[in-house]
């Protein structure tokens, strides 16, 4: 009886290790992501209230913050060209992070932040600022707690949001935050610090 022995390109084997040990490292040094939306039920005016939670690896990011409704009202109304607006509805906008997070120029060590913006026509800026204490009310604007301003991308939304939304989505750095209202987008890409 006649065996036939196939041999192994050695240089086959090499390339399929190095090529599967590549694609895994790939995998791993994604950043996670992750999120979980918890409803507050209503505000003082009868927004909904939500707070959203992400994992953009390694920091964990909440968010909470009134929604109101569009309700057919004007949008120029509701976010005033060229004034700061409390991007929510009754308390403040508030960012909890437990990681360090960079918008532009602006580090924001672990900790508690507010968040308003200022709508423009062709760009908006995010505002950040020092929480002065958790029942801090979104009006009126305190200037005395802002740490400073960050340009935003403006855009448009692919179909009208009927209630304020903010996400934070994937990016190439490590994610990107986006406000959603009515058929405005405004967004801007922040990295996490070690």
């Amino acid at each position: 009886m006649h065996h036939t022995t196939m041999r192994r390109n050695p240089t086959v084997s090499v390339f399929r290790k190095t090529l599967s040990v590549t694609l895994l490292s790939a995998v791993f040094a994604l950043p996670t992501y992750a999120q979980k939306t918890t409803d507050l039920g209503a505000g003082s005016g009868g927004s909904a209230h939500v707070k959203t939670e992400w994992v953009v690896a390694p920091a964990n990011i909440s968010i909470t913050y009134g929604r109101p409704a569009l309700k057919g009202r004007s949008e120029a109304m509701l976010m005033p060209v060229g004034a700061e607006w409390r991007t929510g509805a009754d308390v403040a906008t508030t960012l909890i992070t437990d990681k360090a997070l960079t918008f532009g120029t602006i580090t924001l060590q672990p900790g508690s932040y507010t968040i308003n913006t200022v709508p423009g026509k062709t760009e908006w800026h995010l505002v950040l600022g020092k929480l002065g204490d958790a029942k801090q009310w979104g009006v009126p604007y305190k200037k005395d707690l802002e740490i400073g301003r960050v340009p935003m991308k403006l855009g448009a939304t692919a179909a009208p949001v009927e209630l304020l939304t903010i996400h934070v989505e994937p990016g190439k750095s490590a994610g990107v935050l986006k406000i959603e209202w009515g058929t405005k987008s405004a967004s801007v890409p922040f990295t996490v610090r070690p």
